[in-house]
């Protein structure tokens, strides 16, 4: 994906394609590279794809929350002069999209989520994060994914960096605290744009209860399951998410 990588003044993102902006927002351990597959498939299915990166450990202290990263989401979606854009989030990014549609909701025609934080989410445990331990991250990291192998060697590091840096860390949590605050279950009903759930059936972040009741909250949504899956399943089983989405694409005549 490094090729399609810009900079621009504050922004540092992929993009690739012509069509409908899909905008993809990725979680709080996540990277761009976590949506590799959809990235290149979308964008060569009629859709303008981007990933910007989201600015989890540059924001000052007080200011890193979701509320926050939705309006530099704001500010990415003004300096590309988008319109109808779908917004793609997994876990935080999705919680990110979801505040964004409370507070600008014409900006947004459709929105996908997947393993969504902003009802309800597991979080590593009262004694994550343990600094130092690599093989706890390790574990934990692979409780994500149905398939463990998912965690790969360069998965783990990058966790386990993160959480090894005292300014990361202060924000990882700071973040994860502020998902907590910003609950969204009051505000769902009012969200008007037709949305697509994709849920892993093993999900044990945001296990498949929590993808009813945004199916339940959200007054114009479709819930598709996928067995023998975790929390990313555009990383676990990317062939079988990308088909799912592209239908909904087509029966929502996006």
């Amino acid at each position: 994906m490094t090729e399609f990588l810009k900079t621009e003044g504050k922004f540092t993102y992929a993009e690739a394609g012509e069509g409908r902006p899909l905008i993809v927002l990725h979680g709080l351990m996540g990277a761009l590279s976590n949506f590799d597959e959809t990235f290149k498939y979308f964008s060569k299915k009629g859709y303008k794809v981007f990933i910007p990166e989201l600015p989890l450990y540059t924001l000052p202290l007080l200011k890193t929350n979701v509320k926050n990263l939705a309006k530099f989401l704001h500010d990415f979606i003004e300096h590309k002069n988008l319109e109808d854009v779908v917004l793609l989030g997994n876990s935080l990014g999705g919680h990110i999209a979801l505040y964004y549609i409370k507070q600008y909701p014409k900006d947004v025609a459709a929105l996908v989520l997947t393993g969504s934080s902003g009802l309800y989410e597991n979080s590593m445990g009262n004694n994550y994060p343990r600094r130092g331990d690599k093989e706890f991250v390790r574990n934990k990291t692979r409780e994500v994914f149905y398939n463990p192998e998912i965690a790969t060697d360069e998965l783990v590091d990058q966790v386990y960096d993160v959480i090894n840096d005292r300014n990361t860390l202060v924000k990882t949590l700071a973040i994860a605290k502020s998902a907590v605050r910003h609950n969204m279950a009051k505000d769902l009903p009012n969200m008007q744009q037709p949305t697509c759930l994709i849920w892993g059936k093993q999900d044990t972040v945001t296990p498949p209860e929590v993808a009813v009741d945004f199916h339940k909250f959200l007054p114009d949504s479709d819930l598709f399951w996928i067995d023998n899956c975790g929390h990313a399943a555009m990383m676990e089983t990317p062939e079988e998410f990308n088909n799912i989405l592209e239908g909904w694409f087509t029966k929502r005549n996006l």
